[in-house]
Parts: C-alpha cells; structure tokens; sequence
C-alpha cells in the first residue's frame, strides 16, 4: 500500500493542479445557494450528466425553496425519475425545501450542523455547499476523493472521514480552498478506478500508487 506523501511532495502536487487549472469548478449546475444544495443531494449514486438533465428544467420553475413546495412531491418526481433513488430524493427534496422556508426564511444556512440536519443532507453534501458556495475550506470525500488520496498517497484513511482530516492535516492551507475540486477531476478524468491514466497525469512522477499503466 502507498505510504502517505511528504509536505515537499504534497504541496508540489497542488502547485501543478492549481497551474493546469486555476479556478477549478464543481461540474454541476445550479443558479443559486438552494438550486446548489438540491443538486447535490440528487448526486448522491448518480452522475453529475444524470442529474444536470434532470434539473435543468426543474430549475428553471423551482429555484427557491416556496416554488419547490409549491410543486409538490409529485411534480418533483416528475423532473427527477431519471435519476437513481428519485422516489425518496423527491421526497427529500420537498422536505428540505419546506424546512428552508418555515424555519430558515429561505436561506440556506453556512453552518454544517444546519444544514446535516436537513433531509437527504449528508456530511459530503454539506461540505460542498460550504466550499462552493460560502467559500470554506471544507472537504467533501467522495469515491473519487478517497480513491485519489489513498492511491496517490496525498491524504490516507480507512473511511471518508479520516480522509477527510487527512486533507486538512497534509494538503498546505493555501490549496485547501479548491482542493477537492482538483482531486475529484483528477480522479473522474485521469486517476480512475479500473484504470487510471497515467500516461496522461501532471503528477504521475509523485504518485506512490505502484500498478501505474503505460497507455
């Protein structure tokens, strides 16, 4: 198994994602803090393509929590069917948004802990709302997170939440901000799971993962 990487290496990792790409960007659409929490916790087993289709329309009649409710469970899962789990998502989705309007004023909240509690909120959901929308260094594990850190040797763990504190206790506070978004892409596009493309990785000569593949 990979060892966890040195501070030297680590920060040299981020240098070469933050000179590909600067200002990297979470690849699902949204207008606004609320249609941006929706999204995701319709992402949770589905593809970020799956659940743009699914909300592009969606969003277009129901971007604040007062028009989500209005619509109704059913009407929710008439835009979101296409996507895994839609039954309970759209059921969560209409609860979340009653929550946001009766006891948030429709705002969402900056606050972990609020926004855990609502339904279909999980820690990951919560972090990328933190990161993407109010500017927090907080980070959200997903598949391609924990495979990267624990491949790569960046950030090392048994579970998502160890990898989680891995990420803050290794990666240098200067990337924190944009550091998920680097790992995921990275993860999604090149260090994927059956088989990565090293041929192809900016970071290839850093990556402790011994199976690399030549093509």
């Amino acid at each position: 198994m990979p060892k966890q990487l040195d501070y030297h290496s680590i920060s040299e990792i981020f240098h070469r994602f933050r000179e590909h790409e600067p200002e990297p960007k979470g690849e699902l659409d949204h207008v606004n803090a609320f249609t941006l929490v929706v999204a995701v916790a319709l992402s949770a087993q589905a593809t970020d393509i799956g659940v743009n289709k699914a909300t592009k329309e969606l969003f277009k009649i129901a971007d604040t929590p007062e028009k989500m409710v209005a619509l109704g469970v059913e009407g929710i899962t008439e835009h979101v069917k296409t996507i895994g789990l839609f039954r309970q998502k759209a059921k969560n989705v209409y609860r979340l948004s009653q929550i946001l309007a009766d006891e948030y004023n429709s705002i969402v909240p900056s606050s972990r802990a609020a926004l855990e509690s609502l339904p279909g909120v999980g820690r990951k959901t919560a972090n990328v709302v933190l990161n993407m929308w109010f500017k927090q260094p907080a980070q959200a594990v997903d598949t391609h997170i924990y495979r990267f850190g624990n491949r790569t040797g960046v950030a090392k763990g048994k579970d998502v939440v160890a990898v989680e504190r891995a990420i803050e206790d290794h990666i240098p506070a200067e990337y924190q901000h944009h550091a998920h978004h680097w790992m995921i892409l990275h993860g999604r596009y090149v260090c994927k799971a059956r088989k990565p493309v090293c041929a192809n990785c900016i970071i290839e000569d850093l990556c402790h993962f011994e199976e690399k593949t030549n093509v």
